[in-house]
């Protein structure tokens, strides 16, 4: 049996879910002697949620993980992992100052998900993506000349990621062009009132919507549609496809298609159970699925990991995992927005908001995840606070006022 004492704990990335887990794991185990080490590439926390908003120009608060993890006791080194040795028990870290080997007996596997440019021709070179900061500022530095111009930005994806880009391009610089090129309709996981309303908002803000458009590849100056047909831009924002880069595969552990590890109940590697994985770097089957990575998921993995450990330092087994959905909130610029409220398997229920309400609760819904960052630094929030649990379909909850039926 594991023992607390001196027991090390090392958490590789520091998104949501790997900020998350390293902040309430130290908090649970250090009594005990617990070691918690966290790895991130950069020295500050990206607000993935909000990277369509710094690509457009706007600024963003600036969090110094250092500072997040203020009095957590959590060593945190910044370097990049490159090598797993599950055998060995240790992480290869490439640092500012060389090469580091770092020590575990309990690995948690967070380094997230990168949009896949690899299945275009091109996508890779030519294409603006929001994997980090620092994407984000290279497409902000070029748009005040492309919109005085008069240009076109084209976003490739109708999913949610494309449609929030869309339309804070389009709010941002109205002098701008902007093309939302989808195979489908736009937003397809919300109701169709819901959607309706999406679509009218997009409209407004003088997004062209084009479905049907399967690309072929993207160019310099545009995309290459199949069939031939070219569409002129002046810079391409690719948001389709997501994958986790192979540092689990490479080292040995099971993993799906995607590149995620496939975990048991518990969200530890089916096959090293040493090694935990969260967030979007995790295949968590659950009754209705597997859960598909965002910030809703991926935090109440995080949790649920930490209690896990805890659990198991005690010498008590966890309960299997479950989770269910609650929303899906949809930015439409700065002063729109639309949530669609959904079943525990992500269907939609009749109920949705929109307008000035659901940018408030979009709002709120996007800064919770530092504001529980915080508190976990001096309080283990029950995990039954941080998320609904269960099957394939929850209870309606309570509707408060500002509320729309279907």
């Amino acid at each position: 049996m594991d023992t607390p004492s001196n027991h090390r704990v090392l958490v590789l990335g520091a998104g949501y879910a790997g900020l998350t887990a390293a902040i309430r794991t130290a908090h649970r185990i250090r009594r005990g002697g617990g070691r918690v080490t966290l790895v991130n590439p950069a020295d500050r926390f990206t607000e993935r949620l909000r990277l369509h908003q710094l690509a457009t120009g706007q600024r963003l608060a600036d969090h110094r993980i250092e500072d997040l993890l203020a009095g957590t006791g959590i060593t945190f080194v910044q370097g990049r992992a490159s090598g797993i040795r599950t055998d060995l028990r240790e992480v290869a870290v490439e640092t500012a100052d060389g090469s580091r080997v770092l020590e575990y007996d309990t690995l948690v596997h967070a380094i997230g998900s990168v949009c896949d440019t690899r299945t275009v021709p091109g996508a890779d070179t030519h294409a603006y993506t929001f994997d980090d900061a620092s994407a984000a500022l290279d497409l902000a530095g070029r748009l005040p000349a492309i919109a005085a111009a008069g240009g076109t930005v084209a976003v490739c994806g109708g999913g949610l990621t494309g449609v929030e880009a869309a339309a804070e391009l389009a709010e941002s610089w109205p002098g701008l062009r902007v093309e939302l090129l989808s195979r489908g309709a736009p937003a397809p996981m919300l109701g169709d009132r819901a959607r309706g309303y999406l679509h009218r908002a997009l409209d407004r803000l003088g997004v062209r919507v084009r479905t049907g458009a399967e690309i072929a590849g993207v160019l310099p100056d545009g995309v290459e549609l199949t069939g031939g047909e070219r569409v002129r831009a002046d810079a391409v924002v690719w948001t389709t496809g997501v994958r986790v880069p192979a540092l689990a595969a490479d080292a040995g552990l099971t993993t799906d298609g995607r590149g995620r590890i496939v975990t048991d109940a518990t969200l530890r590697s089916v096959s090293h159970p040493s090694v935990y994985a969260v967030g979007d770097a995790a295949a968590v089957s659950q009754s209705y699925g597997v859960v598909h990575g965002t910030c809703q998921s991926g935090i109440p993995t995080a949790v649920y990991t930490a209690d896990a450990i805890a659990l198991r330092l005690a010498g008590r087994e966890p309960g299997p995992f479950r989770f269910g959905y609650v929303h899906q909130p949809v930015s439409l610029g700065r002063r729109d927005a639309v949530v669609q409220f959904t079943h525990g398997d992500d269907t939609p229920r009749r109920w949705y908001l929109t307008g000035r309400a659901a940018v408030a609760y979009k709002e709120s819904v996007s800064s919770s995840p530092l504001t529980a960052f915080r508190m976990s630094r001096r309080y283990a929030i029950p995990a039954r606070a941080m998320w609904t649990r269960g099957g394939s379909r929850n209870r309606p909850a309570a509707l408060p006022k500002g509320y729309t039926a279907a």
